[in-house]
């Protein structure tokens, strides 16, 4: 898990908010942006005193492009990911960028953590119960991954002991 997770265990509860991880910063995407912006428009104006005027717009059109691939980008990460776990119930509920919310709801006592790793190393993490399988938090990182599996088995039985 990384820093912008948080996870809270008391009272034998478990909640845990699963975030992407945004390495550049809204600050950081505005400085970039500006250096990116200054180098084309002076390199576009070179071109411009040379005669070979198209290049100036084609610069303009690279500028434009990756301002898009970062908002874009962006508003994918908005996505998260919410893990309640009670003695009654275990809920996963994944927000989207849109604001569409999903639930998907399983019974503790009989849900189990499936966390299948493929030969290259990366990791599939899963929730299983009754014949059917619920694929969660694949914008994790793989030791993420592994180390949530960890935290939510342990606390899966925690709360199945409870439950006795």
């Amino acid at each position: 898990m990384n820093e912008n997770d948080s996870v809270k265990q008391d009272d034998g509860a478990f909640r845990a908010v699963l975030h992407q991880h945004r390495s550049l910063s809204p600050t950081g995407f505005l400085i970039l942006m500006s250096l990116f912006g200054g180098v084309c428009f002076v390199t576009g104006i070179v071109f411009l005193a040379m005669g070979a005027w198209p290049v100036f717009g084609f610069f303009g059109f690279d500028v434009a492009l990756i301002y898009l691939a970062f908002k874009l980008n962006y508003r994918a990460g908005r996505l998260y990911e919410t893990v309640e776990l009670s003695r009654e119930m275990l809920r996963v509920t994944r927000v989207h960028p849109s604001g569409k919310r999903e639930s998907f709801d399983f019974n503790p006592y009989w849900v189990r953590v499936l966390l299948s790793q493929e030969p290259h190393g990366r990791t599939d993490l899963r929730l299983a119960s009754h014949g059917r399988e619920f694929s969660f938090g694949r914008f994790l990182t793989d030791d993420e991954r592994r180390d949530f599996s960890n935290a939510l088995s342990v606390a899966i039985s925690q709360a199945r002991v409870a439950c006795v």
